[in-house]
C-alpha cells in the first residue's frame, strides 16, 4: 500500500514528543487540553487533543506509548496505507475518550460540589486509547492474512490487566480504543474482500459519526449546569 516508510507513524511520534516538551515548559498546557468528561460538551476538541498529551511527570508514560506506536505503526501503516492508518488511529483515540465519558457514571451538581463523581473531573491524557485501537486492528488484519495472533492476545491481555493494577491508568480509554480499532479494521477488511475501497472510508466515517452521536446522547442525560460548565479548573 505504501513504499514501506511509516511516515505517519514518525509524524505522530514527533508531534507527541514536541507536545510533551511544551508541557514541560508550560505547566498549564496540560490542563488546557487534557480530556475531562465535564468539559467535553463545551470544549469538544479535547476528545482529540488529549491523545497527543502525556503525563509531564512520567517519562515512562510517553516512552512506552511511543515505543508501542513505533512497533505497531511500522507494521500496520505500510499494510493499511497512510491515510487509512491515520484515520483509524484518530478515530480509535476518540473512541477511547467516548468510552471514558460513557463509563464516568451519571454526575449531579451536588455530587460534584461534594467532591464526588470524580470520574467527571479527573483529567486524562495519553495515546493509549489510539494505540489499543492499533492492537485491535493488528488482530483483525493478521487473522485476515492468516498470520498468527496468539502472541498479540497475550500482549493485549497483559496491558489490560496492568490498566487495573497500576494506579491512574484509564482502562476505559484502552477498552474504547480497542473496540473501535477492531471495528475499523473489520470494515477495512470487508472493503478489501468486496473490492470496494470507498466502503472502508464510509465505514470509518460512520464509526466517527456513531461516536459523536453516542457522546451527544450521553451529555444530554446530565444536568444542563454540568454539561455547559465553562469555568472549570483543576483543584
Amino acid at each position: 500500500m505504501t513504499d514501506g516508510r511509516p511516515v505517519v507513524t514518525f509524524a505522530l511520534i514527533a508531534i507527541c514528543v514536541a507536545v510533551f516538551l511544551v508541557q514541560w515548559v508550560s505547566p498549564s498546557f496540560t490542563d488546557d487540553f487534557a480530556f475531562r468528561p465535564v468539559q467535553g460538551w463545551v470544549e469538544p476538541w479535547r476528545f482529540i487533543t488529549a491523545m497527543f498529551l502525556h503525563s509531564p511527570g512520567s517519562l515512562m508514560h510517553i516512552g512506552f506509548n511511543m515505543y508501542a506506536l513505533y512497533v505497531l505503526g511500522s507494521y500496520l501503516e505500510p499494510l493499511m496505507g497512510r491515510a487509512r492508518f491515520l484515520a483509524l488511529y484518530l478515530v480509535s483515540g476518540i473512541g477511547g475518550q467516548v468510552a471514558l465519558l460513557l463509563l464516568a457514571g451519571s454526575p449531579t451538581v451536588a455530587g460534584l460540589a461534594a467532591g464526588q463523581d470524580r470520574a467527571w473531573i479527573t483529567p486524562v491524557v495519553g495515546a493509549s486509547g489510539a494505540i489499543f485501537g492499533l492492537f485491535g486492528a493488528l488482530i483483525v488484519l493478521n487473522r485476515h492474512l492468516n498470520r498468527s495472533v496468539a502472541g498479540i492476545y497475550g500482549i493485549v491481555l497483559i496491558n489490560a490487566v496492568l490498566g487495573f493494577i497500576i494506579p491512574n491508568v484509564a482502562w476505559q480509554a484502552h477498552l474504547g480504543g480497542f473496540v473501535v480499532g477492531l471495528a475499523g479494521a473489520g470494515v477495512i477488511v470487508l472493503a478489501r474482500r468486496r473490492t470496494l475501497p470507498a466502503l472502508a472510508w464510509s465505514g470509518l466515517v460512520g464509526l466517527l459519526v456513531l461516536l459523536v452521536a453516542v457522546a451527544v446522547v450521553k451529555y444530554l442525560t446530565v444536568p444542563d449546569m454540568i454539561r455547559e460548565l465553562t469555568a472549570f479548573r483543576a483543584g
